[in-house]
């Protein structure tokens, strides 16, 4: 598939943070903004009709994608609502007992952040399970740690910095054997790998359709309908009563296309890219001394590849490459304010490759030339920023 990049702009490997819209998704979207433009709510005339029946069949869509039932969904403005829906639900529903919280340090910024919060109202207790260097969970330990009585699973199918995808079903039959409700963030997963909601014992799965070719301000929830949860929105009790106010139309009908899509193309189009993503990874390991590949790379979703340049700043490569080839750093941002990655961090990697981590991502949309370019663009750059540091280097060793 040709590359829908202008040739002006840089290679764009930075697919865990958004994807490009499919064109195919656009153009649906497009109708229900222009033609059928019609509030799903309004049953008083047509419009309303086709709007409402494109909200139904968006969710049978997504519900096939994942193997979960059309009522069990629930649109979202995307994963960040729809983990606090989960975590600060389940919470309203616990009454003034404290929700006791299970999940680890890797997990999305959303779920640390909201977990954070409700911990800090005493609201909860936010159990970490431990990992180890290469981001794999201690599942003995988890299952140690439900014995003494839980209230929520809380893992993600995949990680969105290292890649790793995690043993769902495993930790959905935990779940099962000691009847603790399980929540699962997918929103780096979904499109990429097979999930199977009906039958891994999973009660909460949240959803982003930016993160798989759809629009960005739209999401899913999946609730198990078992499991309640005491909304966040109200005003008009749309959607079950569990999230009020007016569907976005056109945003649910391209999450819909764009799970119908992955559900026809997911299995050729990630042995595609995790072609390309091999391909670059050969090339930057037989060029870059001292390379490391970070995260289970038994275990990795296919566009994948963080790497770690030890000895150089990941800064330095960034504002070497900015122009041509976009990638991250995969330090964590909140409100423009740069950290350290918490999820290298939890792996307990030495500080020199956490300050020399960047995270590519590859997409349905890269190109081989793309790829053979950016790894010429990447092996130039760590060449060059090295020349500049030797210097530094050994005038600081004269001087000390």
């Amino acid at each position: 598939m040709p590359s829908i990049h202008q040739k002006s702009h840089p290679i764009y490997l930075d697919y865990h943070s958004t994807t490009p819209v499919d064109p195919r998704v656009a153009e649906k979207m497009v109708y229900y903004m222009t033609t059928a433009f019609g509030n799903a709510s309004s049953i008083d005339h047509v419009y309303g009709d086709e709007a409402e029946a494109a909200v139904n069949e968006a969710a049978g869509h997504v519900a096939r994608l994942i193997n979960a039932k059309p009522k069990e969904i629930i649109f979202t403005s995307g994963a960040t609502e729809s983990i606090n829906l989960v975590l600060q639900g389940l919470v309203g529903n616990n009454g003034r007992k404290t929700s006791k919280i299970v999940t680890t340090k890797l997990e999305h910024q959303a779920v640390l952040d909201t977990c954070a919060a409700l911990a800090k109202k005493g609201w909860a207790e936010i159990v970490f399970v431990e990992v180890d260097g290469q981001g794999r969970i201690y599942l003995e330990q988890l299952e140690k740690v439900v014995q003494g009585g839980v209230s929520l699973l809380c893992f993600m199918a995949a990680n969105n910095e290292i890649g790793n995808i995690y043993p769902l079903e495993k930790i959905g039959k935990i779940a099962q054997e000691y009847g603790i409700p399980f929540f699962c963030d997918a929103s780096q997963a979904v499109g990429k790998i097979p999930l199977n909601f009906a039958e891994w014992g999973i009660n909460y799965l949240a959803i982003s359709a930016h993160k798989f070719y759809g629009p960005k301000g739209c999401g899913a929830l999946v609730v198990n309908k078992k499991y309640e949860l005491e909304p966040m929105i109200y005003g008009g009790g749309h959607q079950g009563k569990m999230r009020s106010g007016t569907l976005n139309v056109p945003g649910i009908v391209g999450l819909g296309t764009a799970c119908s899509l992955r559900e026809l193309e997911m299995v050729a189009d990630e042995k595609a890219i995790a072609f390309l993503r091999n391909r670059l990874q050969t090339l930057l390991q037989a060029n870059i001394t001292d390379l490391v590949i970070n995260g289970d790379l038994e275990a990795r979703l296919s566009g994948n590849l963080h790497i770690a340049i030890p000895g150089i700043p990941n800064s330095a490569i960034i504002a070497r490459i900015r122009s041509q080839l976009a990638i991250s750093t995969g330090a964590a941002c909140s409100s423009g304010v740069e950290t350290p990655s918490h999820v290298l961090q939890a792996l307990g990697l030495a500080s020199e490759i956490i300050e020399g981590a960047l995270r590519l991502g590859i997409g349905k949309f890269t190109t081989v030339a793309e790829i053979e370019t950016a790894a010429e663009i990447l092996i130039h750059a760590v060449r060059e920023t090295r020349k500049r540091l030797r210097p530094l280097v050994s005038n600081h060793n004269l001087s000390s």
